[in-house]
Formats: C-alpha cells, structure tokens, sequence
C-alpha cells in the first residue's frame, strides 16, 4: 500500500483472497465463512466482522468510507472490480 508491505493475518489474507478471487461479486457471510473456517466454523459472525475490521484498518486510507471492500447490508461483503 503506497510502496509498503501490509501484513495480513492467516486469516486475513483467506478473507481478501477469497473475496478478490470473486471481484464485483457479493459474498455472503455464510460463504466467506466457510470458506475461510470450514469446519471449526461458528454460527455467530462476528469473528468475521472483527478481522474485517482489521483488514480495512490496514488497506483503506480511511476505514469508515471503504473503497476495496464494501459492505452489502445483511448479505456479506464485495470488493471492488477495478482495484483488482
């Protein structure tokens, strides 16, 4: 970001690997959480919001107003096309 190395947990890097693989496309919560826990996987999401928070916190200028990864409101997360 900017010429520097970002550091992403294990877990992270799932997440925007998972999501950048699907550009454009919404992933539900579910998907995501699949995908990345399997079968260690929890019903409550919340663990997924917390390292989402942490991803925007390293890769978005500023994390309330993301533009790699927006939020679809009750469905689960997209990121954006072009900044693939």
């Amino acid at each position: 970001m900017d010429g520097k190395d970002i550091h992403l947990t294990q877990i992270e890097y799932k997440i925007v690997a998972f999501l950048a693989r699907n550009p454009g496309r919404v992933m539900t919560y579910d998907a995501i959480m699949i995908h990345v826990w399997g079968p260690y996987l929890t019903a409550d999401n919340k663990i997924l919001r917390v390292n989402m928070a942490n991803i925007r916190r390293k890769l978005e200028k500023n994390p309330a107003e993301p533009q790699y990864i927006q939020t679809e409101i009750g469905v689960g997360y997209r990121i954006a096309e072009e900044d693939i």
